[in-house]
């Protein structure tokens, strides 16, 4: 029934994301939609209550002056019931808005963050300063024997699969950023942070640091390589081509 409304809600605003975020920064990922969504409805839910207030607050300045009529302006004691539910009605409304942006942000949280779904493959992450190493398997799919394949700054991926990932850091603190995916997790030094993605547009995307790591921060970019079955085969036929980095 929550996922129903969830859904509900969602398509309302989708458009709204699309237009405002989809259409400058590309989807790229299966709950990218989702991130754009809960960011639309925020920005409408905020701008409308914005908006109304400024020209209510306008309005009344104009409405209200003084006319120079030597009129006195009428005391209100704010207590009176036809008065009061000019506070009472936006308010209520208001608070409605509150829970609906509050009940949007648990299910996109719960959704992408608490609910790992079953992956495809797993892909380890290892942030030092100012570089990215990535960790694939190899034709087994599994992580830690000899077939795996290590890269400097490009993480190589399948499109429609999804793959769970280990997020190391060799140092300080660091953000594994993937824009078109909305994804963004930290790196935090000794432990290990999961999580996972799936691509749904084959291409290749930027991977940027968002954590201010030092100062080589700005150059600690790497890219991420989304490709069909047939290149993932090619590429991973290749083997280890790649090197980790080293400090």
């Amino acid at each position: 029934m929550l996922q129903g409304i969830y859904d509900f809600i969602k398509g309302i605003f989708e458009p709204f994301g699309e237009y405002l975020i989809a259409s400058n920064v590309p989807v790229a990922s299966s709950f990218a939609d989702d991130i754009d969504s809960l960011i639309a409805l925020i920005t409408v839910f905020v701008g409308f209550w914005a908006l109304l207030a400024y020209a209510a607050f306008f309005f009344l300045i104009f409405r209200f002056r003084d006319r120079g009529d030597g009129q006195r302006a009428q005391y209100v004691t704010g207590e009176e019931k036809d008065l009061k539910r000019w506070i009472t009605y936006p308010h209520a409304a208001i608070i409605v808005c509150d829970l609906v942006i509050v009940f949007m942000a648990v299910m996109v949280w719960y959704n992408i963050k608490q609910r790992l779904p079953e992956a495809d493959s797993t892909v380890r992450i290892i942030s030092q300063q100012w570089a990215w190493n990535f960790v694939h398997p190899g034709p087994d799919n599994e992580l830690d024997t000899d077939d795996d394949i290590t890269t400097f700054n490009e993480l190589h991926v399948e499109v429609g699969k999804t793959y769970h990932y280990e997020l190391l850091s060799k140092d300080v603190l660091h953000d594994f950023s993937v824009p078109v995916f909305r994804l963004k997790q930290d790196a935090i030094p000794g432990r290990v942070m999961k999580g996972w993605f799936e691509p749904t547009v084959a291409g290749e995307w930027d991977i940027q640091c968002a954590e201010m790591c030092g100062i080589g921060h700005g150059i600690m970019g790497a890219r991420i390589v989304v490709e069909t079955p047939e290149e993932h085969a090619a590429w991973m036929s290749q083997g280890n081509s790649g090197k980790l980095a080293s400090r």
